[in-house]
């Protein structure tokens, strides 16, 4: 049976790559079928109704809620013209010099990033910073994966990154924030080393006035405050630095953003209209994690993980040099959103592993986010990499090319700190 359930992973993974079901709807298939082949019944105690579906609809609501704040408070940064000032403040400082204006855009990405994923964080730093690169002469698919490059530093520090892995994962956000913290750097010095050597090799390519853009642009919304520019960090400052809980710092980041940009008279106004533009953001991942964790909950349904085990655990390897060479190797199946990709069938690989006890939560951990640092910049299919490069001029495919080896060494970095953490 375990065979079985491995097949039709395989065919999920089809229906999701040649697009025939979107992700969420493929990932709820998936897990119903492998319930029913874990001879699960369709009611009572570990059930189809009332165990994968009932319970494992909300398992993620935790994370829910936390994308739903972070979504609202990137709503405020481009509504107030935060994320916008903070990228025109980096242009003017850059001058006519690609590098500089590269590492800036760079920084704004990854402060942005700490806030909210995906396309969000991409337009707020993107909109402004990608046309400006271009100007000063940094080639098209340079400036899209800079600012992708960018969001990869800041995905360390998202907090509903934190809240999706301390819950799918059953670990203390604790464990996940100091995995993090390991992390970082290695996504740091990749993402440096991408501006640096990128821009030098590739040369200037003049293509893109941003003049006409950003006066309109200054024109409609006009300069945040100085104090206002802060708002990004007031999550990460809570969360990293007091160890405030997620759901509270997000919502200090919210206020911080309001009043230091808003009129009292206005709050109630702007409160209500990015809470709902930040609902609209929020509802593709929100569908996804509905999914995700009626798939977790099927997976780790007794039938299933009996079946399973034997599997996986010849497959898996025990040797931390194997585990590091095994698992680098198989970086591109978490791409077009294949089997490894955590926000897809990935999880469902994810819950297995822990259920059947082949490897402690806490070296999945590792396994995800790693992976995860890599899907977030150089899948083509995913909505921010999609946005960056259309709106470069340039092809998912080109930045694909240009930004995996970068990031394929920060999951080979994550990889062996797991190693030699815990093996």
């Amino acid at each position: 049976m375990g065979v079985v359930i491995l097949l039709t992973m395989a065919v999920g993974v089809g229906l999701m790559l040649t697009r025939r079901l979107p992700t969420a709807f493929a990932l709820v298939l998936l897990a119903v079928v492998i319930a029913f082949l874990a001879g699960a019944p369709l009611t009572g105690k570990n059930s189809v109704l009332d165990t994968v579906l009932q319970e494992g609809a909300p398992t993620l609501a935790a994370t829910m809620i936390a994308i739903i704040l972070g979504s609202w408070l990137g709503k405020l940064l481009d509504e107030t013209g935060i994320a916008g000032t903070l990228v025109r403040k980096i242009v003017e400082f850059g001058g006519d010099r690609p590098t500089v204006v590269a590492l800036g855009v760079l920084g704004v990405s990854a402060l942005v990033g700490t806030v909210t994923g995906s396309a969000p964080a991409a337009m707020l730093a993107g909109i402004i910073g990608i046309p400006a690169m271009i100007a000063v002469g940094v080639p098209k698919v340079t400036a899209a994966g800079t600012v992708l490059m960018g969001i990869a530093v800041g995905i360390p520090f998202e907090l509903p990154v934190w809240q999706f892995f301390s819950t799918a994962l059953e670990l203390p956000v604790s464990t996940v924030r100091d995995f993090m913290v390991k992390l970082f750097p290695f996504a740091l010095v990749a993402a440096l080393a991408y501006v640096l050597v990128e821009t030098r090799r590739r040369g200037t390519e003049h293509a893109w006035s941003l003049t006409a853009m950003d006066r309109t642009r200054r024109t409609e919304l006009g300069d945040a405050p100085w104090y206002a520019l802060l708002a990004p960090a007031v999550p990460l400052v809570l969360a990293l630095g007091f160890e405030v809980a997620i759901i509270p710092s997000l919502l200090a980041g919210v206020l911080y953003a309001l009043v230091t940009t808003t009129r009292p008279g206005e709050w109630n106004k702007r409160l209500l209209r990015t809470l709902y533009g930040g609902f609209e953001v929020a509802a593709p991942p929100i569908a996804l994690f509905v999914a995700i964790g009626i798939l977790l909950t099927a997976v780790k349904l007794p039938g299933a993980v009996d079946a399973l085990e034997p599997l996986v655990k010849a497959v898996s390897p025990q040797n931390s040099v194997l585990f590091v060479l095994v698992f680098t190797l198989l970086v591109p199946l978490c791409l077009y959103r294949g089997p490894l990709n955590v926000f897809g069938l990935g999880a469902g690989i994810a819950g297995v592993l822990i259920a059947t006890g082949i490897y402690p939560a806490a070296v999945v951990l590792g396994l995800t986010t790693s992976y995860n640092q890599v899907l977030g910049v150089a899948d083509p299919t995913s909505t921010q990499t999609v946005w960056s490069a259309q709106y470069a001029g340039v092809t998912p495919q080109q930045v694909m090319a240009r930004t995996l080896p970068y990031v394929w060494a920060v999951a080979l970095g994550g990889l062996c700190v797991t190693a030699a953490t815990h093996f």
